[in-house]
């Protein structure tokens, strides 16, 4: 099977295409050098002498301790501290707060949901053997602490049980239960290790959740939630050796990514986590689109996850999928940085996707519209998920690309100098990551419509093939037409003028045949100068 390449047009086109001077600027530069930021430490100490002066917001009585556990200093000098809440020396499940102080460590506030102070008696009426008793699950329990229940209704006196094990799929287990200690009643039970939702410093998105597994020196960047879907490093190697085709797809192996205390990477390149940051958030926004949005389990539909790679090969300017795994190079920082992006990552995920569906056949314009579908989802996807750090828009690769604002632009595809915003004849004869613009162009108009718009804080700006105005119908439609046109009415060769009709023929299964969206959808392919 052919390989799926995103950015093989990248490096062709950065010999032709002048650069558009990319503003790369993290947010962290752009910050003032004088801005006063107090240390972790400082903002600890402003947190807890405020404490003193405002146990009431906090829900707390002269018992009540904090400890801090988590620390995050703004730019702008606030800072907002995570703690522990003690009564009495036992601890409070649920009673957590988030101390917040401004620049000048004035008190702003807390967030928390504990609802009342901890009042109540801490003299149990059971001892621990008693409550333990109660519930058979517990007869392998470790010795219980006793803490105090307040993640549910109000706050009680509890024994907390934690039993060890092993899961079906062998995953470790950790159900560790809260019993009242006075009426020896279940009041919560909770399995610690089913997967470990971690976090991570990304190359292009902040700090994000990463979902990670438990390992007995560890975490693995192994989603269980997500048919054990993870990422490895395979730390330069390639699938390039002779024999590599011809025995096996995908024979750059390496080892999956474990850390110790499930903070992963540090948001640069000097650490190879940061980049499988990327990939691993970015796995699971895309399956979790598909999943919500069109009820497919996974790339196959068969709830099993697929490996994705990160590091290949030398200074590789590409990202690909080859029927069994996506595959991400680290760039050459000229061309572009690592080919981690959510939209890439989304796109490349979409290709499998593709390749359980219609298949469409990768070049000439099937071709076009297989890479089309993957920006269209990619562009979905990211919109979905749309942060301060990589805001939603509908350009393809703009957080990788060095030498131009985007790769590819969906509003006005012409702007990279290579992709039609409308159908030509012999439109099948161009490189497929440019015969997509067409496609590409569609999906923009029938989402956002035609003209002047800001999306998320991003300018675009789209006109039309014929001179009409097109009204979108918004992100939601446009990819549940789009998924049942592919999932369900194009196949292997469908061209532009097929895709236009399993669209319409989409549109009228989900809304009707006289309904706005198939009058939309009908518009917008016109538009784009397909009839």
């Amino acid at each position: 099977m052919s390989k799926k390449v995103l950015f093989a047009a990248a490096a062709t086109a950065a010999l032709t295409t002048s650069a558009l001077g990319l503003n790369g600027a993290s947010a962290a530069s752009r910050t003032s050098a004088d801005t006063p930021q107090p240390s972790k430490q400082a903002a600890v100490q402003r947190a807890t002498s405020s404490i003193g002066a405002h146990r009431a917001a906090l829900r707390a009585t002269s018992d009540d301790t904090f400890t801090a556990r988590d620390v995050v200093v703004d730019a702008d000098g606030s800072s907002h501290v995570r703690m522990d809440r003690t009564v009495g020396g036992l601890k409070v499940l649920g009673g957590d707060t988030v101390v917040h102080t401004d620049g000048r460590g004035a008190w702003r506030g807390a967030s928390l949901t504990l609802k009342s102070p901890v009042t109540i008696s801490r003299t149990p009426r059971l001892t621990a053997a008693s409550a333990k008793a109660k519930a058979p699950a517990l007869a392998k329990a470790s010795k219980p602490t006793l803490v105090i229940e307040a993640r549910q209704g109000a706050p009680r006196l509890a024994y907390l049980f934690t039993v060890g094990g092993v899961q079906e799929d062998g995953t470790p287990s950790r159900i560790a239960t809260t019993v009242d200690a006075n009426t020896g009643r279940v009041l919560l039970r909770e399995q610690q290790i089913h997967t470990a939702e971690g976090d991570g410093k990304s190359l292009y998105r902040g700090t994000v959740p990463v979902q990670s597994s438990a390992t007995s020196s560890g975490f693995e960047l192994k989603d269980t939630t997500r048919g054990n879907a993870l990422t490895k490093d395979v730390n330069g190697g390639t699938d390039l050796p002779l024999l590599c085709p011809l025995l096996s797809i995908g024979c750059a192996t390496g080892p999956t990514f474990t850390d110790a205390d499930n903070h992963w990477g540090t948001g640069t390149t000097a650490d190879r986590a940061s980049a499988a940051v990327d990939v691993q958030f970015g796995t699971a926004a895309t399956w979790d689109y598909y999943k919500q949005e069109h009820g497919r389990n996974g790339i196959f539909n068969d709830g099993k996850g697929v490996p994705s790679r990160v590091h290949y090969g030398n200074a590789y300017v590409n990202a690909f999928w080859d029927g069994k795994q996506m595959t991400y190079g680290d760039g050459d920082n000229k061309v572009a940085g690592p080919l981690v992006s959510l939209d890439v990552a989304a796109h490349e995920m979409s290709h499998g996707v593709m390749s359980a569906t219609a298949n469409l056949t990768y070049s000439g314009e099937s071709g076009g519209l297989n890479e089309s579908s993957s920006d269209i989802f990619g562009a979905l996807v990211e919109n979905k998920n749309s942060n301060a750090d990589d805001p939603g828009d509908w350009f393809v690769g703009e957080e990788i690309v060095k030498d131009r604002p985007a790769l590819r632009f969906m509003d006005k595809p012409s702007k990279d100098g290579q992709s039609p915003d409308c159908y030509i004849s012999g439109i099948g004869d161009l490189d497929v990551h440019y015969s997509s613009g067409v496609g590409n162009h569609f999906a923009y108009l029938l989402a956002n419509g035609s003209g002047a718009k800001i999306i998320n804080g991003v300018q675009h700006n789209s006109p039309t093939c014929n001179g009409s105005a097109v009204t979108g119908i918004g992100n939601e439609k446009l990819g549940k037409i789009w998924y049942r046109a592919i999932s369900v009415y194009m196949t292997s060769s469908t061209n532009y003028v097929g895709a236009r009709t399993a669209t319409l023929s989409a549109a009228k299964d989900l809304y009707g045949a006289s309904s706005p969206e198939s009058s939309a959808v009908a518009a917008a392919w016109s538009a784009v100068g397909v009839a």
